[in-house]
């Protein structure tokens, strides 16, 4: 299978989507248990376990950028280079 992008561009995607799994990972907990440093103002939604939902939805997309990023990584590491 040929790689759809770059090597820099497969990098950056893993990266920002591994940082992606990890924030939205704890923001997504962090609201699951109504912490009081994302349920503790006036401001705030009042039912954090549905707000937990959409977040570990984000994240499963993130999640999902990983797996593609990396399999172009893979991909692009087996690919046969130029010989002259």
């Amino acid at each position: 299978m040929k790689p759809v992008v770059t090597p820099a561009k497969a990098w950056f995607c893993t990266v920002i989507s591994a940082f992606g799994v990890v924030i939205l990972g704890v923001i997504g907990t962090l609201f699951k248990h109504n912490h009081e440093t994302v349920m503790g103002s006036i401001n705030d939604p009042e039912d954090g376990a549905a707000v937990a939902k959409t977040v570990y939805g984000a994240a499963l997309l993130y999640l999902a950028f990983f797996v593609f990023c990396g399999a172009q990584l893979f991909f692009i590491s087996r690919q046969p280079s130029i010989q002259l």
